[in-house]
């Protein structure tokens, strides 16, 4: 149909408005349907639900008690890269004139995982000793 503004079709929309359905006296949910059962005297059962309310996550596993953890015995120490290990990645690297960052580059690995193998504070990883292997050429890995 043509409109009058200029032969335009337009579109009348009517709002629409939605709205909530109240609760049921009866539904004890609702705080005031509670307080007015409690008034009248009529019996409501109260379920204390512990945590409520509160931003805490529930324990994923059995919860471990502290007693436990001092009477556990001490977690072996991991082992650190051997000294030699860790010459013979400075020596290689140094003898092909390469920075600790260019190291890290090519094995494709964060600058400071190259410094703490040459510091020997990184606990060995196979897969980038190899990747070490293979760009400085030198065995890293077994025997020697």
């Amino acid at each position: 149909m043509p409109s009058r503004f200029g032969g335009a079709v337009s579109q009348d929309w009517e709002p629409v408005v939605l709205h909530k359905s109240k609760p049921k006296s009866q539904d004890l949910r609702d705080p005031k349907a509670v307080n007015q059962a409690l008034r009248s005297g009529a019996a409501v059962q109260t379920i204390k639900k512990f945590d409520a309310g509160s931003n805490k996550k529930a324990a994923a596993g059995p919860v471990i008690y502290a007693r436990k953890l001092d009477e556990a015995e001490e977690p072996a120490a991991l082992d650190r890269v051997p000294t030699d290990v860790r010459q013979a990645i400075q020596k290689a690297r140094l003898e092909k004139k390469m920075s600790q960052a260019e190291l890290a580059k090519q094995i494709n690995e964060q600058l400071k995982v190259v410094q703490e193998y040459e510091n020997g504070k990184a606990v060995p990883n196979q897969a980038v000793l190899a990747k070490m292997e293979r760009v400085l050429g030198v065995k890293l890995r077994g025997k020697k």
